[in-house]
């Protein structure tokens, strides 16, 4: 009992240094882009401007063609554009962050809320998106910095999964060391209690897509919560990178479904004559089940980055140091309360995807 309290004590300490290392980053961070910020705005306007939060809060959480490397440093990130005359290819430094336009082979391009629009000859810098030239067809495959985060993280879990695997191979039949002790008792746990309990006898085949999706939602949870982090980005707060892993859930469960599954879903147990209210509500239930993991992890991943912020920039809106000594503690404690969501996320989205794979490829039973 002694053992176990003080394990529990240095689990409890570990996490609140993170929280506190977290938070530091996170100030750090908070405080460049608000300086840049504060100077973008100078050199275009002279009057002394109240600071927006939401302005410096939604930058940060939001998709950018630039990557954040440390401090005031960024790599221009590549544009890549196709046209309805051909594809452009360039540099997004040539927007000069938004304060250039840029004269491409075809049109001119302007950055407009870290979008790329067509604009008209001879159009007012100051102007927004209503300058965009109504005949130009524009379609971005830019590599962005979540495009970027993701890459990062496919080489992160390469190098994780191909150096356990040798481990593997290497000690066999031996204890687990270094990396392999770590993984292996994280494997066992989505193998033991989240496969097996809700797919039953055939888990094994659908453990490689288990394994991926809770690996690949925990590692970009942890790399978002690490704002200095080379690469890193908010890539599971962005719906689009939710709804491919909702879409690719969707279609495993339907693709597996068995004639028992699709049979409950045409030809239930009830009247005839309610089948034609049946069917839709059906249907629905198929689409609702992936999207609400979509919006489950999206809303949970941005709301706890926003929060977080938010508590910071009460430091810049009321202009004093002071406001730290309350909002710092409490930016402490969600950061540790975000360490524990990175992980819960990751176990939810990949429990209730074994669980609808275990309803669709479940027996029928008499």
């Amino acid at each position: 009992m002694y053992l176990s309290h003080i394990l529990n004590s240095k689990k409890i300490a570990l996490s609140v240094i993170l929280g506190v290392f977290l938070t530091f980053c996170t100030c750090k961070t908070f405080a460049i882009q608000h300086e840049e910020a504060h100077e973008a705005a100078a050199a275009t306007e002279h009057e002394e401007e109240a600071f927006n939060p939401s302005e410096v809060i939604l930058e940060h959480i939001a998709d950018s063609h630039s990557l954040h490397l440390w401090g005031t440093t960024s790599i221009p990130l590549p544009v890549i554009l196709y046209t309805d005359k051909g594809i452009e290819t360039f540099s997004a430094s040539k927007f000069e962050h938004g304060h250039a336009d840029y004269q491409g082979k075809y049109y001119t391009y302007r950055l407009v809320k870290d979008k790329v629009h067509i604009v008209g000859e001879g159009s007012d810098l100051s102007a927004a998106a209503t300058v965009l030239k109504p005949n130009g067809k524009l379609v971005d495959f830019s590599i962005t910095r979540n495009v970027a985060s993701m890459w990062l993280s496919i080489v992160l879990l390469f190098i994780i999964f191909f150096s356990v695997s040798a481990a593997y191979k290497k000690r066999e039949g031996k204890a687990p060391k270094g990396l392999q002790s770590f993984l292996e008792p994280v494997i066992l746990f989505v193998r033991d209690d989240i496969a097996r309990p809700n797919i039953g006898y055939r888990y094994q085949r659908f453990m490689p897509l288990l394994l991926t999706i809770f690996f690949f939602i925990w590692i970009n949870n942890l790399i978002g919560l690490v704002p200095f982090f080379p690469g890193g980005a908010n890539l599971t707060g962005n719906i689009a990178v939710t709804f491919v892993l909702a879409f690719i859930t969707l279609i495993i469960v339907n693709v597996n479904g068995n004639k028992y599954y699709w049979k409950h879903i045409f030809a239930p147990d009830v009247p005839v004559w309610l089948y034609p209210i049946m069917w839709p509500v059906e249907l629905v239930g198929i689409i609702s089940k992936p999207f609400a993991l979509m919006i489950r992890l999206f809303a949970n991943i941005t709301a706890g980055h926003i929060i977080v912020l938010s508590l910071i920039s009460l430091i810049f809106v009321f202009k004093s140091a002071y406001v730290s000594v309350v909002s710092v503690p409490f930016v402490v404690f969600m950061d540790v309360l975000e360490l524990l969501v990175a992980a819960l996320q990751a176990f939810i989205f990949t429990l209730l995807t074994a669980l609808f794979i275990g309803t669709a490829i479940e027996e029928h039973h008499h």
